[in-house]
This record gives C-alpha cells, sequence and structure tokens, in this order.
C-alpha cells in the first residue's frame, strides 16, 4: 500500500455541499492519477460523474442512515465494464490492498465535517465489492473511520 501524502490531494466541494454540511446527502468521489500520484476527492450531493475514469477504479463513497445511526457506504466496481474472471480477480486484490489508504484519504479530505461531528468516526464503514462474479460480489465491514485517521 502507498503512503499517504496529503499534498498530494485536492478537495473540491460541489452542489452547495461546504466544509461541515450537510451529512446527508454527501457523496464523494476519489479519483486519481496513475502518472503523478495526485488523489483527487469531490464532495457533492451527488457523484462527480464526470471526473470518473474510464477504467472506473474509482472509490464512491456516501453516508447513509439506518433507523438512528450512521453509516459510510462505499462501492467499489470490480468488474470494470469487462467481464473478465482473471482481470475482476487482480481488480478484488488492488482494491482490497489500496482501501485502507483511500478510507485514510477521504478520512483526511472532509476532516472538517469530522472535527464538526466526531461522533461521524465511530460510525461503521460497509464496503461493497461490486461484481457479476459471486467469489467477488460480497458486502464488508471495514471499521469505522478511526482507524483510518491520520
Amino acid at each position: 500500500m502507498a503512503t499517504f501524502i496529503p499534498e498530494k490531494l485536492s478537495v473540491e466541494y460541489n452542489d452547495g455541499v461546504t466544509a461541515t454540511e450537510p451529512v446527508i446527502p454527501r457523496r464523494y468521489t476519489l479519483t486519481h492519477s496513475d502518472v503523478t500520484g495526485e488523489l483527487f476527492l469531490a464532495i457533492g450531493k451527488q457523484y462527480a460523474w464526470d471526473k470518473i475514469n474510464p477504467l472506473r477504479d474509482e472509490v464512491l463513497g456516501e453516508w447513509k442512515t439506518n433507523g438512528i445511526s450512521l453509516y459510510y457506504c462505499v462501492y467499489l466496481n470490480i468488474d470494470q465494464g469487462q467481464y473478465n474472471q482473471n482481470v475482476s480477480a487482480k481488480r478484488a486484490e488492488i482494491f482490497r490492498r489500496e482501501l485502507p489508504l483511500a478510507l485514510s484519504v477521504i478520512r483526511y479530505g472532509d476532516r472538517f465535517l469530522f472535527d464538526a461531528a466526531p461522533h461521524l468516526d465511530h460510525a461503521s464503514i460497509i464496503v461493497n465489492f461490486m461484481s457479476v462474479y459471486p467469489q467477488f460480489a460480497r458486502q464488508e465491514n471495514w471499521g469505522n473511520f478511526c482507524s483510518y485517521s491520520k
């Protein structure tokens, strides 16, 4: 897993979202440049579909409620629009290896929200690995943001 360098992160707020509100709806689109190593985090009421790479290796996330409690939901597209089991296996492996870094980036990039609402650090992170192949398609609990804060 690569090391997170805060200077390589650009954060952009869209759709009337500010550094501290609203929590819902609040959606995250995390993309990166393979060439420069730069990370781009767009935070808005909608996902930043215009920022998504055709290779579909972005990390999407959003805050949701379950009754009165909040949780953070992550969506990962394992198949990349191609249906090749070997490619999906490799992408699943890469997502699993890099997801802790991605969660740290999201936590750091939206640190003003976490400062304003510290209880969010204790919300569960539910990760959805989306694939047509049953061995890769699953939902997992990845702890909470306390584990990913810098």
